[in-house]
């Protein structure tokens, strides 16, 4: 064998290896193995600084012009949303840049009233704690635990960074934090657990990266309705999975300065509807409520928790 001698490759350690269908089945709490949730991330952006955005070259993303793209989601695209998603009777999970109790105060008084769940997703979405130090992403996710815990009477359970952007210590500082899962690595259908540096373990949900809106639309460019059947496809495929008896969790991420356009609002109203034609077949939950199943079920269930 010529080359180099064999070595083993880089490995985070965070977790090993498992092949999803050898894996114990478990059921969702109303006796199905299809969970179902949708991510609204709600954002708000520094006016001519930090990160831009995928709909301008890079030299405009911090321009006038993209600044008001996004500040649309605050503004309009969100109230839409939020009148189909009060109609359908969807329970949501706010992605929640902490900056937003200060710029608009309104939409977590909606979310509030609603009962939906508050999730720390940093302070603004114009900055990705990954490439900050230790120290300085310490104090984010505290300050994001404490602001949340302050406005609404409890700390958050769940996290994601903003742009998914991790360092190598950001499961380590969520879990020294009090949090219980993130949602930075789309790595599984089902939950599993991540090790920490101190012995401890976060939860891992799964998120969707082609399944984004934010991804499918403005990146990819993909029309309303190849968004919407995807949507419907991927949940489709996986309601007969879950048949077939393999628990997993079906997971929509929306923003509203992106699918909460008026043209785009009638595709996304049909992938609902859709959805809801099985509703006694599925589990329509929040992230949180996955969390404290997960949490509940026998040592040897769920990959890393042994």
């Amino acid at each position: 064998m010529s080359g180099p001698a064999y070595q083993p490759i880089e490995h985070h350690n965070r977790f090993s290896y498992s092949n999803i269908l050898d894996r114990p089945r478990y059921d969702w709490p109303n006796g199905t193995r299809l969970a179902v949730f949708t991510a609204l991330n709600m954002e708000v952006f520094r006016f001519g600084k930090g990160k831009g955005a995928g709909i301008a070259p890079p030299e405009q993303a911090n321009s006038e012009s993209v600044f008001s793209w996004r500040e649309y989601g605050n503004r309009v695209g969100f109230w839409r949303l939020m009148e189909m998603f009060d109609d359908l009777d969807i329970p949501l999970q706010a992605q929640f840049n902490t900056a937003l109790y200060d710029h608009a105060p309104d939409i977590a008084a909606k979310f509030r009233l609603r009962r939906d769940e508050f999730l720390g997703h940093g302070h603004t979405n114009s900055d990705e704690q990954g490439k900050w130090s230790e120290a300085e992403e310490k104090a984010l996710i505290e300050s994001c635990r404490d602001r949340i815990s302050e406005e609404e009477g409890n700390p958050p359970t769940g996290w994601m960074s903003p742009w998914l952007s991790n360092s190598s210590v950001t499961p380590d500082l969520l879990q020294e934090a009090g949090y219980k899962y993130f949602m930075d690595w789309t790595t599984d259908d089902q939950p599993i657990w991540f090790k920490t540096r101190s012995g401890g373990r976060i939860l891992s949900m799964p998120y969707p990266v082609e399944c984004n809106d934010n991804r499918a639309l403005v990146f990819f460019r993909y029309t309303s309705q190849e968004f919407a059947d995807m949507l419907i496809d991927q949940f489709d495929e996986m309601l007969r999975q879950a048949e077939n008896g393999t628990p997993v969790v079906c997971p929509i991420s929306l923003h509203p300065f992106s699918v909460g356009r008026p043209y785009r609002m009638p595709a996304m109203r049909r992938v609902y509807e859709h959805i809801l034609k099985h509703q006694d077949k599925i589990w329509m939950t929040t992230p949180g409520e996955i969390c404290k199943h997960i949490e509940s079920l026998p040592l040897g269930t769920v990959p890393g928790d042994a």
